[in-house]
């Protein structure tokens, strides 16, 4: 089955009649959290290194989606499943923090896009996965892996009691093939006289069948907490399906009144792409559980109806005429105030150097998540600099190549070592990076007409989590090393199906 193409050939969901075909985010869009804002839908995902970060997109249909603003700026660690939310006015998003010092914080502002605040640390240092909710007498909790909950304060922006216990999440038979336990993702919502739990258990990698979604409810977010006898409500229970480690899902009410659930997954032999978000059907029974309708979600699924559907995506060819901070270019590991490193003028991407290679020289990166496309770019450097298009994974695993006054620099599994001399190439020239299923093919030329095929190919289906770890996907990106500065202009992207 394959996808429909969208802008510049990227695959996109919407079939055009009426169906359309999962992924709605095609790439690394984990753990996502959504919130139905009247008839807008907000969603964010887990950003971990990249900054701009959590960038919110908004869609009336579900299927369709457009990025809206990157609302976290300030480096503050690893972002992993964050929390969208609402109440009296006020957008909230509760951020998961597992950098070097693991917290919880919060971030507001009045309009979904912007201007949002400065983080402020919730000091919840033994948690992740915050989920904000209301109780039965209207008191703001912030749900927490593990089962566990914090009371917070009316403005949302402090704790005021401690942590508590209250949910001893579904046990799983211990001859499962997982990669952990993992209680985690909890998302809380209230349906009539019952709130329901939802969570992930199994782990969010290892074997593909190893993540799951179950449900429990109660009549108080207090307890006592009654597991689905359904459960798990959703898991990959073979690597032969089109989507592995299936979880971390949210159950939300349709523009129409119909009920659906998102949540993430591997796309079966693109562990590269990292997880991707995933929309399926539910529906409720006559015993208060909901069950899911989408099979293993390799086939066409019927669109929600009850609102138009707006574009999906953006162009990732950047003439670099102003910045696309968040929207499409993130920086990796950055330090505090990194975009002064950047200038644009004259449709050109001035880049200050940093570091010795792209493993610490905070590369732009941005989500691609085609399994074949071709970028090129042209690029000059000063004669201490060093500058190149790579396919990165993070500081120790990525592949590609760059130019520095001597001519080339090859850079695979994370290592680098200098490659042939290019004619016409040193300080000034354009490189082409084709990703075919993740088969890397490079190409060079003086004038962006000829090109010279780089003698060396590279196989980078192993460049993801299972191997490297961080939870990432492997990424466009383009870095700038050593002394003085790169010039970029004229970056394309194109994809195939």
């Amino acid at each position: 089955m394959r996808w429909p193409q969208g802008v510049e050939g990227q695959r996109k969901a919407d079939r055009g009649d009426g169906t359309y075909l999962n992924p709605i985010f095609a790439g690394d869009h984990p753990d996502p959290s959504i919130l139905k804002d009247g008839r807008d839908y907000y969603m964010i995902f887990s950003t971990f290194d990249a900054y701009p970060g959590l960038t919110i997109h908004h869609s009336l249909d579900l299927v369709n989606w457009r990025p809206v603003i990157a609302p976290l700026t300030t480096p503050i660690g690893s972002v992993w499943a964050s929390n969208l939310c609402r109440h009296e006015g006020r957008y909230c998003i509760y951020i998961s923090n597992a950098g070097a010092y693991r917290s919880i914080f919060v971030i507001h502002a009045d309009r979904i896009d912007g201007p949002w605040s400065e983080p402020v640390d919730l000091k919840i240092t033994d948690h992740i996965d915050p989920c904000h909710t209301i109780d039965e007498a209207g008191r703001r909790w912030l749900f927490l892996s593990g089962g566990d909950r914090v009371p917070l304060a009316p403005d949302g922006l402090s704790t005021v009691g401690k942590v508590e216990h209250v949910y001893d999440p579904w046990r799983y038979p211990a001859n499962w093939s997982v990669e952990t336990f993992a209680a985690e993702g909890p998302k809380v919502f209230r349906r009539n006289d019952w709130f329901y739990l939802v969570s992930a258990v199994g782990g969010t990698a290892g074997p593909p069948t190893g993540h799951m979604v179950v449900v429990a409810r109660a009549r108080s977010l207090a307890g006592p907490w009654e597991q689905d006898p359904g459960n798990p409500v959703v898991k990959t229970w073979s690597a032969a399906e089109k989507w592995w480690s299936r979880g971390h899902a949210t159950p939300f009410e349709g523009p129409d009144g119909d009920w659906w659930m998102i949540y993430h997954g591997y796309e079966n032999g693109y562990w590269t792409l990292g997880r991707q978000t995933l929309l399926e059907p539910i529906v409720w029974n006559s015993d208060g559980w909901f069950r899911p309708k989408g099979g293993d979600l390799s086939k066409p699924l019927r669109k929600p109806r009850g609102a138009p559907a707006g574009p999906h995506g953006q162009a990732l060819s950047d003439d670099f005429r102003s910045p696309r901070w968040g929207t499409q270019w993130s920086f990796y590991d950055p330090g505090q105030n990194e975009q002064a490193r950047a200038r644009f003028a004259n449709r050109t991407l001035h880049l200050r150097a940093k570091g010795h290679s792209p493993a610490d020289a905070s590369p732009l990166t941005f989500i691609a998540g085609d399994q074949r496309y071709e970028m090129v770019v042209e690029i000059e450097v000063d004669e201490g600099a060093e500058a190149g298009l790579l396919v990165f994974y993070n500081r120790r695993l990525y592949a590609g190549l760059g130019i520095n006054a001597s001519g080339s620099v090859m850079h695979r599994f994370g290592q680098s070592q200098s490659g042939n001399t290019l004619p016409n190439i040193a300080r000034r020239g354009f490189i082409r990076l084709r990703n075919d299923r993740n088969a890397v093919v490079l190409s060079t030329s003086p004038d962006g007409l000829t090109w010279s095929k780089y003698d060396l190919e590279m196989e980078t289906s192993g460049y993801h989590q299972n191997v490297a770890g961080d939870f990432l996907s492997l990424r466009p990106a383009i870095y700038c090393s050593g002394r003085g500065e790169a010039r970029f202009r004229d970056f394309h992207y194109r994809a195939e199906t």
